[in-house]
């Protein structure tokens, strides 16, 4: 069997989920039978038809797995948000389709993304004009300055673009100077450290970005950006030292933020105590706990659940974002909710598989970063959602709603692709004894 016979072979149980979960939602809505918004279900399971034809003509040998987990968690996350508005879920499949446009794009455009490696400083100092630009002329929304606002009263956050352009230039550079990072040639402060010059790049740029976000108060991408980076620099360099180093400046950094930032400060509380103000600070928590553990073991199903008020409020503010996952636990029950984190656990292992399949240093980082980055946001929410970490405001990749975030994990998933394809090119190339490029 092919590799896009088998893509095909999965993307078809993935859509008919997706497709069963807004039927299910909107039967759940009138107390009948429906088939659901059928427009909307036709134009994403279009989507990835197109993406599915497109990888056929343009990246055959790509990974067959990964656009099917894509649609399954896409499917989800369309039910859910239907169940809690319909207006949400039409929005998010117009996401969705631009999100394809943006896959087909990136599959089409550029078959060879080694190209990028070219660019990596333009790339990294973009990534930090991104977050400036933001700062300036950005909307505060919850007291973080995280969008821009364009016509017709939408919203981007450019710092979810700004995230993948920091991995291309922490590949583009940890591929350069991965050999005397690894292996430093002297002792500095009692530890094998490299030189400073060879770390100031990655540390300015990197430590620019984080001061910015900071400014705009949105430490979740300030948490993303810091784990991916630690991440990739063990790739890169395979020592401990600089994740034990990474984790104590991490603490070092929290106790000082969570001392000098207020709103920090009552964040923690309540993620610790969300229990001593039930009705204020902690409200939002203790919903998201109840809802938990009211799905059970298996959950009543798809819209079934008492999510929303009989007015149309969501009974958890943000539920549509932060706490989408408290929503698919509360219909689906623990087995629904498992389900949905060994699809992520699923989509990091094919990522990190074609990071392991590269042929070369660049492809491997970056494959390893993008994967990293999809992973992180993923365990920080629902991290976040169960208390197992501080909440945080970043979405839930493929599901929440948010057009920035549904756009910009496609485009991953398309380097990802490409990175794959070109890996098993090459080997075919070689095994046929063609030179490769």
């Amino acid at each position: 069997m092919s590799l896009r016979a088998r893509e095909a072979g999965f993307l078809i149980p993935a859509l008919i989920l997706g497709l069963l979960g807004l039927a299910a939602g909107a039967s759940a809505r009138t107390d009948s039978l429906q088939a659901g918004p059928w427009e909307t279900a036709l134009g994403v399971v279009m989507v990835f038809v197109v993406m599915h034809a497109v990888l056929r003509l343009r990246a055959p040998l790509s990974d067959p797995y990964l656009v099917p987990l894509m649609a399954a968690l896409t499917g989800i996350g369309l039910a859910m948000l239907y169940r809690i508005d319909p207006g949400l879920a039409g929005d998010q499949a117009l996401w969705v389709t631009l999100g394809g446009i943006v896959f087909c794009a990136v599959i089409v455009f550029m078959p060879d993304h080694r190209v990028l490696e070219r660019y990596r400083y333009v790339i990294g100092v973009a990534a930090v004009l991104l977050l400036v630009f933001t700062m300036a002329f950005g909307t505060e929304v919850n007291g973080s300055r995280l969008w821009i606002e364009i016509g017709g009263g939408q919203r981007v956050q450019p710092g979810e673009l700004a995230k993948v352009l920091m991995v291309i230039f922490l590949a583009g550079y940890l591929r350069e100077k991965r050999e005397v990072l690894a292996i430093p040639t002297q002792r500095r402060l009692g530890m094998n450290l490299p030189a400073p010059r060879h770390l100031a790049p990655i540390v300015v740029l990197w430590g620019a970005a984080l001061a910015v976000v900071v400014v705009l108060n949105d430490f979740g991408t300030a948490l993303l950006f810091f784990g991916v980076f630690l991440a990739m620099l063990y790739l890169a360099t395979s020592r401990a030292l600089y994740m034990a180093l990474g984790i104590g400046l991490f603490v070092a950094g929290s106790l000082a933020i969570w001392a000098a930032v207020p709103r920090i400060g009552a964040r923690m509380d309540s993620w610790l105590h969300p229990f001593d103000d039930v009705q204020g600070t902690g409200y939002q928590m203790v919903q998201s706990l109840y809802a938990l553990a009211d799905g059970g073991v298996v959950g009543p199903g798809f819209g079934r659940a008492l999510l929303v008020t009989e007015g149309g409020t969501p009974r958890i503010p943000a539920l549509e974002t932060d706490f989408i996952f408290s929503a698919v636990s509360n219909d689906l029950g623990y087995v629904g909710a498992i389900g949905v984190m060994l699809l992520y656990v699923l989509l990091m292992a094919r990522g990190f598989a074609i990071a392991t399949a590269a042929r070369d240093g660049f492809s491997k980082l970056l494959a390893g970063g993008l994967t990293a980055v999809v992973g992180l946001q993923a365990f920080i929410i629902i991290g976040g959602v169960v208390r197992l970490v501080p909440l945080t405001g970043v979405t839930l990749p493929f599901i929440s709603y948010g057009g920035s975030s549904v756009v910009v994990n496609f485009g991953i998933a398309a380097l990802l692709l490409v990175i794959s394809h070109r890996s098993r090119q090459g080997l075919v190339e070689a095994v046929r004894g063609i030179p490769t490029t």
